[in-house]
């Protein structure tokens, strides 16, 4: 009976503790759209990356340099256009468990890539309260979504 007791708890243990350190959830693409200001499809023409750390985490800061092929939302941005999109990743480096919060953006784009990609102008971005720097920020964990490239006539 103790052997039960021990494998309960153990297992216990463990789904709280993936409780405890769950990402922030994906977002539907409705939900992208509808909380986007600027939705762009294009072929990322670069990457740019900046990584600092301290005591606790090392975070990876991106700029992607993306061409426009389609406008889908917004206003500022038309086909042809260089955007230069933010987003940001983050590793837990101290020592023992890392506390409960989000790692950051996931599906990350490659140069030659080509991306539908929802974006916050002065908006809020899915982990901020809002930016307000005129740049677009990727929203959410998963707002870059791989597509097809289109096809040229």
């Amino acid at each position: 009976m103790s052997g039960r007791v021990l494998l309960l708890a153990i297992v216990g243990a463990s789904l709280f503790a993936g409780a405890a350190l769950a990402e922030k959830p994906l977002s539907s693409a409705d939900d992208l759209r509808g909380m986007a200001t600027d939705i762009i499809v294009g072929q990322v023409a670069a990457v740019y990356e900046r990584v600092e750390s301290d005591a606790n985490w090392k975070g990876t800061s991106y700029v992607a340099e993306i061409r426009v092929q389609k406008c889908e939302k917004g206003d500022v941005l038309r086909k042809g256009d260089l955007a230069y999109v933010r987003y940001w990743r983050r590793s837990w480096i101290g020592k023992g468990n890392p506390p409960p919060g989000t790692s950051g953006h996931i599906g990350l784009p490659s140069t030659k890539d080509t991306v539908r990609v929802y974006l916050a102008r002065n908006a809020y971005d899915g982990f901020t309260n809002e930016n307000h720097d005129g740049g677009f920020n990727v929203i959410g964990v998963n707002g870059f979504e791989k597509v097809e490239a289109p096809k040229t006539k």
